[in-house]
């Protein structure tokens, strides 16, 4: 099975941790960011994995080498411009000719991958979504009224939302709505497919996730290294 893990990005939240390091190979407990999420997904059966890099793509090159160590198939596609969050996927749609799934290189969970995986295979969708449920606590009572009359109120109720938890799933088809050698984005292509009434399915899932996009994340995915990545878990 297939994955491929977006590690384009410039890291410019986690600076300067990353000016030196390109985000991906940040070390977490024992591992980089990177070896981590590899691990994952071959823990669930995915031998082939295409990383799409663009900043600093060489270190990420010489680091993994072509994933013989880590027991899969490694494969480095180079940006040569900018391409967004989808568009690098056109630089390897030649080679995902099944369903595969696709992930962010700053997110470290313990999603069960096949579950999504099988999922969307049985799906009628081109596009699998990961979602995760999450509850802000708010702090102030809020006021309901009719005119200038109270009518009620909640006492600091919590804010209850679902984020894009940056893992999905695609199937080839996907790729007919892509444009070639342009700035393409995620969010841009979930637009297209609705504006244009193509089914997105949504997987809710439950499982610990974290998105290490600054600092105080970076902090909080040393403290769970051990309990959640660490290997054996």
């Amino acid at each position: 099975m297939k994955a491929v893990i977006l590690v384009g990005g410039l890291g410019q939240r986690l600076r300067p941790f990353t000016e030196v390091i390109p985000k991906p190979l940040l070390p977490v407990g024992e591992k980089a960011i990177l070896e981590i999420q590899i691990d994952r997904f071959k823990k669930y059966g995915f031998d082939e994995i295409y990383l799409a890099t663009n900043y600093k793509s060489d270190y990420i090159e010489n680091f993994f080498g072509d994933g013989s160590r880590y027991g899969v198939k490694l494969e480095v596609s180079k940006e040569s411009i900018p391409l967004g969050t989808a568009g690098p996927l056109t630089l390897l749609k030649d080679k995902l000719n099944e369903p595969f799934v696709v992930m962010n290189g700053d997110i470290l969970s313990l999603i069960d991958f096949s579950k999504i995986y099988n999922l969307a295979v049985k799906s009628d969708s081109d596009l699998t979504l990961a979602i995760k449920k999450e509850i802000t606590p708010y702090h102030f009572g809020n006021i309901y009224f009719d005119g200038d009359y109270v009518s009620g109120i909640e006492e600091k109720p919590d804010l209850v939302t679902y984020i894009l938890a940056g893992i999905y799933v695609m199937k080839p088809g996907i790729f007919s709505i892509f444009p070639e050698n342009e700035y393409f984005g995620m969010d841009q292509l979930i637009k297209k497919m609705l504006a244009s009434h193509r089914q997105i399915v949504k997987y809710e899932m439950e499982e610990y996730w974290l998105d290490i996009g600054r600092p105080d994340d970076y902090e909080k995915a040393q403290k769970v290294y051990d309990s959640h990545f660490k290997s054996g878990q």
